[in-house]
């Protein structure tokens, strides 16, 4: 036994600890929804198939073998969005967003070519549409490109105005359904259809406006704002993660830490 951990080497321990950061990336992706139990029962009969191959008990593990190679296509098919979206993650919020590379950051001052962001306006919208219990959902592209999710929607191509938010969220207008998006400082559609969290766990109070919102922060790297027309409560998604009635100094401090503000 001790023999097997002399010969060890630096590379086995770097494949022991990317096979690790894989696995629990993929578990935090699937955490919540109904697809962590497919992904339990495949691991449980991979399990008891190297099991029965290792006492050489030959008809069960050519009959799990068969399960198994069926499987792996299977698995494709069910876990299509996780997939999607774990390679969303690695080409672009883990090494544009989330972890930047250093010696990128010395660049930082040089590759700032995003405009500012006009958020007093949107501070403003946000402000009166929670009052009026208006229900409001405003996303904010970052670096990734949504136009999969504009070109759904009506083309505005808009100054940001308070007014403009207002009125396109006003139950009246023809706008007010789906979501709007801002891109360089200019709200590009509305009525935009977001994709659903398909998580599991989430609260009840939890409408459809939370659901996209985290939805659209699961695929992509923008930051989601939503106003409940239930209770008024302003609450954004970021990351995958929706932090629910929070104030608008919170809001303008998650939007200082991606844009330069007017």
């Amino acid at each position: 036994m001790l023999s097997l951990f002399i010969h060890i080497t630096f590379f086995d321990v770097i494949d022991i600890l990317l096979f690790a950061f894989v696995l629990y990336k993929i578990y935090m992706l699937i955490k919540g929804s109904l697809a962590i139990n497919i992904f339990v029962g495949i691991a449980i009969i991979y399990i008891l198939w190297m099991a029965v191959r290792a006492f050489k008990m030959q008809l069960l593990a050519g009959l799990l073998g068969q399960i198994m190679g069926v499987g792996m296509i299977a698995l494709v098919i069910v876990f299509q969005q996780e997939i999607r979206r774990f390679l969303l993650i690695i080409g672009s919020k883990y090494f544009a967003v989330n972890y930047r590379i250093k010696l990128l950051n010395l660049f930082k001052s040089q590759k700032k070519t995003k405009p500012p962001l006009n958020a007093s306006s949107i501070i403003v919208a946000l402000k009166n549409l929670s009052e009026k219990k208006t229900g409001a959902l405003i996303v904010i592209a970052n670096k990734m490109s949504l136009d999969n999710y504009s070109h759904i929607g009506d083309t505005l191509n808009a100054n940001i105005s308070s007014r403009l938010i207002e009125g396109i969220f006003n139950k009246e207008s023809p706008l007010h359904d789906g979501a709007i998006i801002i891109y360089n400082n200019k709200i590009s559609s509305a009525r935009c259809i977001l994709p659903i969290s398909d998580k599991a766990d989430l609260p009840a109070h939890y409408g459809t406006r939370h659901r996209a919102a985290l939805g659209m922060s699961e695929y992509t790297d923008s930051i989601i704002i939503v106003v409940s027309e239930e209770n008024g409560a302003i609450s954004y998604a970021f990351d995958g993660k929706l932090h629910y009635d929070v104030s608008i100094e919170d809001i303008r401090k998650r939007l200082e830490e991606d844009f330069s503000l007017i």
